[in-house]
């Protein structure tokens, strides 16, 4: 169980059975509910957010059992505080412009993930703390970025996935342009919205159907 730094619960806007958290830095996991997987569970205002995670991710076991499965031919770095995760996918292809994961992370995750293809590029980060954070709280599962982040220290405490090439301290422009929901060509991988990829410590897969329940 991950313990957050600090939790405050209000009323319950759904029932007493089900405490809702309404001020937290890091994220409760109660496990055991929803049929073995894990609920993080925020409150903001009078909306409750549910972000369900799915059981514990391996990708070397997912690869052994899967063979048919595609990895990226990458070396990611986990950043977020979820360092499991995956899920259906929503594709960006943008050149140090960060306008359209903004408008992403802005919308509901329903536990996808964002794969952002950034070109490579190590000169401008497309995710910093505040997009990290509105992500989080948006439901998304995590983001997977062909490219380098920053605020990497807030980044750790937030309750997402987060695998990037590395770091850098420099924002990005923003001024619109990009592609969303294209297919991507990554680390050798072939990557279609609507994909599933799933994230580790290990590394980044891609199939076309879900692998986990």
């Amino acid at each position: 169980m991950i313990i957050p730094q600090s939790i405050s619960f209000g009323n319950c806007v759904d029932g007493p059975e089900r405490p809702r958290i309404s001020k937290l830095s890091g994220p409760l996991i109660d496990e055991g509910l929803l049929g073995g997987l894990a609920a993080v569970v925020y409150t903001y205002g009078f909306l409750a957010i549910e972000k369900t995670l799915m059981q514990e991710v391996s990708t070397p076991d997912l690869s052994d059992q899967f063979p048919q499965i595609r990895a990226l031919e990458l070396t990611l770095v986990n950043y977020g505080l979820i360092k499991q995760f995956g899920g259906p996918v929503v594709t960006i292809k943008c050149h140090e412009d960060n306008s359209l994961v903004k408008q992403a992370v802005s919308e509901p995750g329903q536990g996808r993930v964002i794969v952002v293809d950034g070109g490579g590029s190590l000169r401008r980060a497309l995710l910093g703390d505040m997009l990290a954070e509105q992500a989080a709280k948006n439901g998304w599962a995590g983001l997977v970025i062909n490219g380098v982040v920053r605020d990497v220290d807030e980044i750790a405490k937030t309750s997402l996935g987060v695998q990037a090439l590395g770091h850098f301290p420099m924002k990005t422009e923003k001024l619109g342009v990009g592609q969303r929901d294209v297919v991507l060509y990554i680390g050798g991988a072939t990557i279609a919205p609507g994909d599933y990829v799933y994230a580790d410590n290990n590394g980044v897969i891609v199939s076309k159907e879900a692998l986990l329940n």
